[in-house]
């Protein structure tokens, strides 16, 4: 995993945006349909903010507010820390522990919008390469009589 470059991940990947004009409500919706858990916010091309399943749990729905009538702009965490698609993921999970969030939006060398990882990004292919280990694991304690 500590290997695996972030444009690698991407690879394949849409990127899905909102404006900050969407609603909580439209851009629940799309979260769900895509089945992802945070959205780039874009204005004129460039990185407004994020919107996470968090950000509608505490900012909207526990502090009461109407997600059919709260714009985006109101409840997303502006000017998002980004790191490069030529990182490593491990660069990616590094910020997100420090920082405490789990989505880092990516950026291209020119600062454009290119994708998003999140923790589960690692956490899948941890999971991947934990039962490749295992069955080597079995296959070396069979071949010694254990």
């Amino acid at each position: 995993m500590p290997r695996r470059m972030i444009s690698d991940v991407l690879e394949g990947r849409p990127l899905i945006t909102a404006t900050p004009d969407m609603t909580v409500r439209a851009a629940s919706r799309l979260m769900a349909e895509k089945r992802i858990g945070a959205l780039l916010i874009l204005s004129g091309g460039s990185i407004a903010g994020i919107f996470t399943e968090r950000d509608a749990l505490n900012k909207v729905l526990a502090a009461g507010l109407d997600p059919d009538a709260t714009n985006l702009s109101a409840v997303m965490v502006a000017d998002p820390l980004t790191i490069r698609e030529d990182k490593p993921l491990s660069h990616a999970l590094h910020m997100m522990a420090e920082e405490g969030f789990r989505h880092v939006p990516v950026v291209d060398a020119g600062g454009r919008a290119v994708g998003m990882v999140s923790a589960r990004d690692a956490l899948g292919q941890d999971m991947i390469e934990l039962e490749g280990d295992m069955r080597r694991m079995e296959a070396l304690e069979s071949s010694i009589g254990y």
